[in-house]
């Protein structure tokens, strides 16, 4: 019997994710799918290209971070197994989603299965964000103190999420609207900040 799309997708592309970093694992990659889908029922949306498009999306982390949203696309489209499921105008769509996922792109999604693959990608639990901030600067200075380590979160949380911040919100899921305004909340109360920022160093250096 042929495999299908989502046995394709469950046993050869999740795996990969287990070998990148703690806020890009697996349970990352299958909650941007269960977000994609609901989104795509939402907006009309071809459910197994959103599914797929999810399941791909950060895959070109295994290249760098900065570019990885590229690399990711061209993986994409260079997987001769899809053919089988897709045909070329749907994985050109798709690898043009996969581009357009990241928070920092400077132009908005070109079609709605880029602007549900961003959309699904915000992950706004205030929490997990600042938690993730911080380790990922860990993983930028792995010697630096803790003050060094929370003044570069500061500034990067400020860049991104803050008011007038680079993050854009395509949809404004009910989500993601109520996570990004509670995040704000937290990043002006420099107190309530430090101390979040200081148990996740306490927890990590135990």
């Amino acid at each position: 019997m042929a495999m299908t799309l989502e046995e394709y997708i469950e046993q050869t592309i999740l795996p990969q994710y287990d070998a990148f970093d703690g806020g890009h694992r697996r349970d990352h990659a299958e909650m941007v799918i269960n977000e994609s889908l609901k989104l795509a029922r939402e907006h009309g949306a071809d459910e197994r290209m959103a599914y797929t498009i999810a399941a791909y999306h950060d895959l070109g982390l295994r290249y760098d971070r900065e570019t990885h949203h590229i690399h990711s696309g061209k993986i994409l489209l260079a997987d001769q197994a899809l053919r089988q499921w897709f045909t070329d105008e749907q994985l050109l769509i798709m690898r043009d989603a996969v581009e357009d996922h990241r928070a920092s792109a400077k132009h908005p999604p070109r079609t709605i299965y880029g602007a549900i693959v961003a959309e699904a990608d915000r992950q706004i639990d205030p929490v997990v964000v600042v938690q993730r901030t911080m380790a990922y600067s860990k993983k930028l200075l792995p010697n630096a103190d803790f003050n060094t380590l929370y003044q570069r979160s500061k500034e990067h949380l400020l860049e991104k999420y803050a008011e007038g911040g680079y993050l854009r919100l395509w949809l404004n899921s009910e989500r993601n609207v109520q996570g990004l305004n509670n995040l704000r909340a937290i990043i002006r109360d420099e107190n309530r900040l430090l101390a979040l920022c200081r148990e996740w160093h306490e927890s990590v250096n135990h």
